[in-house]
Protein backbone atom coordinates (compact mmCIF):
# COMPACT_ATOMS: atom_id res chain seq x y z
CA UNK A 1 0.00 0.00 0.00
CA UNK A 2 3.00 2.17 0.15
CA UNK A 3 2.70 4.73 -2.54
CA UNK A 4 5.59 7.44 -3.15
CA UNK A 5 4.26 10.72 -1.16
CA UNK A 6 3.26 13.80 -3.78
CA UNK A 7 6.49 16.25 -3.61
CA UNK A 8 5.79 19.54 -3.22
CA UNK A 9 7.35 23.31 -2.48
CA UNK A 10 5.48 25.71 -0.11
CA UNK A 11 6.33 28.96 1.83
CA UNK A 12 6.89 28.92 5.70
CA UNK A 13 5.54 31.43 8.14
CA UNK A 14 8.76 33.77 6.90
CA UNK A 15 8.04 33.46 3.48
CA UNK A 16 11.07 30.22 2.94
CA UNK A 17 10.11 27.86 0.30
CA UNK A 18 10.73 23.86 2.05
CA UNK A 19 10.63 21.33 -0.22
CA UNK A 20 9.14 17.74 0.54
CA UNK A 21 12.41 15.97 -1.12
CA UNK A 22 14.47 18.33 0.90
CA UNK A 23 13.73 16.10 4.12
CA UNK A 24 15.02 12.67 2.08
CA UNK A 25 16.42 10.46 4.21
CA UNK A 26 14.47 11.61 7.35
CA UNK A 27 10.79 10.41 8.30
CA UNK A 28 8.37 12.76 7.86
CA UNK A 29 5.18 13.33 9.50
CA UNK A 30 2.90 15.42 7.64
CA UNK A 31 -0.09 16.90 8.60
CA UNK A 32 -3.38 19.04 7.37
CA UNK A 33 -5.11 21.37 9.42
CA UNK A 34 -7.93 23.34 8.88
CA UNK A 35 -7.39 26.55 10.94
CA UNK A 36 -4.61 28.41 12.20
CA UNK A 37 -5.68 29.29 15.90
CA UNK A 38 -9.24 27.47 16.25
CA UNK A 39 -9.41 24.98 19.09
CA UNK A 40 -8.55 21.47 17.86
CA UNK A 41 -5.85 22.77 15.48
CA UNK A 42 -4.15 24.90 18.27
CA UNK A 43 -4.22 21.60 20.62
CA UNK A 44 -2.69 19.28 17.68
CA UNK A 45 0.22 22.04 16.88
CA UNK A 46 0.85 22.19 20.55
CA UNK A 47 0.65 18.36 21.29
CA UNK A 48 3.32 18.07 18.10
CA UNK A 49 5.37 21.05 19.49
CA UNK A 50 5.37 19.13 22.81
CA UNK A 51 6.72 15.70 21.61
CA UNK A 52 9.17 17.21 19.20
CA UNK A 53 12.02 16.18 20.98
CA UNK A 54 10.75 12.27 20.69
CA UNK A 55 10.04 12.17 16.94
CA UNK A 56 13.78 13.73 16.64
CA UNK A 57 14.90 10.92 18.42
CA UNK A 58 13.61 8.98 15.69
CA UNK A 59 14.89 10.97 12.94
CA UNK A 60 11.85 12.64 12.01
CA UNK A 61 10.60 16.10 11.14
CA UNK A 62 7.25 17.72 12.12
CA UNK A 63 5.25 19.79 8.75
CA UNK A 64 1.83 20.78 9.53
CA UNK A 65 0.11 22.76 6.53
CA UNK A 66 -3.06 24.46 6.12
CA UNK A 67 -4.51 26.95 3.70
CA UNK A 68 -3.60 30.17 6.14
CA UNK A 69 -1.07 32.69 4.71
CA UNK A 70 2.37 33.17 5.85
CA UNK A 71 1.59 35.99 7.79
CA UNK A 72 -1.43 33.76 9.65
CA UNK A 73 1.20 31.10 10.45
CA UNK A 74 3.76 33.74 12.06
CA UNK A 75 1.09 34.92 14.21
CA UNK A 76 -0.19 31.33 15.17
CA UNK A 77 3.53 30.26 15.93
CA UNK A 78 4.32 33.07 18.27
CA UNK A 79 1.14 33.14 20.32
CA UNK A 80 1.30 29.54 20.68
CA UNK A 81 5.58 28.96 21.34
CA UNK A 82 5.03 26.64 18.61
CA UNK A 83 8.27 24.48 17.17
CA UNK A 84 7.07 22.45 14.18
CA UNK A 85 7.37 23.81 10.63
CA UNK A 86 4.23 25.06 9.29
CA UNK A 87 3.69 25.65 5.15
CA UNK A 88 1.39 27.48 3.50
CA UNK A 89 -0.93 26.01 0.96
CA UNK A 90 -3.12 29.24 0.08
CA UNK A 91 -4.61 27.60 -3.24
CA UNK A 92 -4.82 24.71 -1.30
CA UNK A 93 -3.36 22.48 -4.27
CA UNK A 94 -0.97 20.02 -2.37
CA UNK A 95 -3.83 19.85 0.47
CA UNK A 96 -5.87 18.18 -2.63
CA UNK A 97 -2.45 16.23 -3.80
CA UNK A 98 -2.90 14.17 -0.28
CA UNK A 99 -6.74 13.70 -0.41
CA UNK A 100 -7.38 15.80 2.27
CA UNK A 101 -9.78 18.48 0.89
CA UNK A 102 -13.53 17.76 0.67
CA UNK A 103 -16.81 18.38 1.40
CA UNK A 104 -17.68 19.16 5.22
CA UNK A 105 -20.69 19.82 7.45
CA UNK A 106 -20.99 22.24 10.05
CA UNK A 107 -24.31 23.58 10.91
CA UNK A 108 -26.15 22.16 8.47
CA UNK A 109 -24.07 23.82 5.90
CA UNK A 110 -22.06 21.76 3.34
CA UNK A 111 -18.87 23.59 2.70
CA UNK A 112 -15.39 22.74 1.20
CA UNK A 113 -12.33 22.31 3.55
CA UNK A 114 -9.23 20.86 4.40
CA UNK A 115 -10.25 17.27 6.19
CA UNK A 116 -7.71 17.21 9.26
CA UNK A 117 -5.07 14.38 7.93
CA UNK A 118 -1.74 13.33 8.95
CA UNK A 119 0.98 11.01 6.37
CA UNK A 120 3.80 9.15 7.85
CA UNK A 121 6.14 9.01 4.76
CA UNK A 122 9.71 7.56 5.10
CA UNK A 123 13.23 8.04 4.72
CA UNK A 124 12.28 7.11 0.86
CA UNK A 125 9.80 9.32 0.02
CA UNK A 126 7.06 6.56 0.81
CA UNK A 127 3.88 7.20 2.64
CA UNK A 128 4.09 4.23 5.05
CA UNK A 129 0.89 5.08 7.09
CA UNK A 130 -2.00 8.01 6.50
CA UNK A 131 -5.17 8.84 9.29
CA UNK A 132 -7.60 10.60 7.48
CA UNK A 133 -10.68 12.45 9.58
CA UNK A 134 -8.36 12.97 12.34
CA UNK A 135 -9.89 13.31 16.06
CA UNK A 136 -6.71 15.42 18.12
CA UNK A 137 -7.45 13.88 21.24
CA UNK A 138 -4.62 11.13 21.63
CA UNK A 139 -3.67 11.44 17.54
CA UNK A 140 -0.02 12.47 18.21
CA UNK A 141 0.65 9.94 20.92
CA UNK A 142 -0.90 7.71 18.01
CA UNK A 143 1.24 8.82 15.65
CA UNK A 144 4.15 8.76 17.70
CA UNK A 145 3.93 4.93 18.36
CA UNK A 146 3.25 4.01 14.76
CA UNK A 147 6.75 6.00 13.58
CA UNK A 148 8.07 4.10 16.69
CA UNK A 149 6.73 0.66 14.86
CA UNK A 150 7.90 1.67 11.75
CA UNK A 151 11.22 2.53 12.59
CA UNK A 152 11.85 -0.69 14.75
CA UNK A 153 10.70 -2.46 11.11
CA UNK A 154 13.32 -0.68 9.49
CA UNK A 155 16.08 -1.44 11.75
CA UNK A 156 15.33 -5.12 12.08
Amino acid sequence: MMREAPDFCLPDHEGKEHCLHDFRGKWVVLYFYPKDNTSGCTREAKEFTENKEEFEKLGAVIIGISKDSPKSHAKFIEKHGLKILLLSDEKHEVIEKYGAWGKKKRYGKEYFGTIRSTFLINPDGKIVREWKNVRVAGHVEEVLAALKEEVSKNES
